[in-house]
């Protein structure tokens, strides 16, 4: 089935979308296997949720679509802003300033590689 894009998301992952399209530049457009071997070298704290991403999309593929775990390359990767949690810190002469706690949601779609 070629042109058919398979994606998978993942929800509520506890840290800011900016720091998670960081981690999605360096693997978007490349072929799965080696984007899970570059997430997996890779030190930041997003690339364990974005290698389960890949991990699940890659997954949805070969199970509901029945095509090749290896010829599958990331098309789409994006992290949009989930839920902000907003937390206070006391300050000074009874003032508060504002923490906020973002979350994102990361969007993989993986497509198989048109020869």
């Amino acid at each position: 089935m070629a042109g058919v894009e398979v994606r998978a998301i993942e929800k509520h992952i506890r840290m800011s979308p900016h720091k998670v399209r960081l981690v999605l530049d360096t693997i978007r457009g490349k072929r799965v296997k080696d984007a899970l071997a570059i997430l997996q070298f890779l030190p930041h704290r997003a690339a364990g949720p974005v290698a389960k991403a890949v991990q699940s999309a890659a997954a949805n593929a070969e199970n509901n679509f029945n095509l090749d775990p290896d010829d599958l390359i990331v098309v789409r990767a994006m992290a949009d802003e989930g839920r902000t949690l907003k937390r206070f810190r006391p300050r000074a002469r009874g003032r508060v300033n504002q923490i906020l706690k973002r979350s994102s949601q990361i969007t993989v779609a993986v497509r198989e590689k048109e020869d």
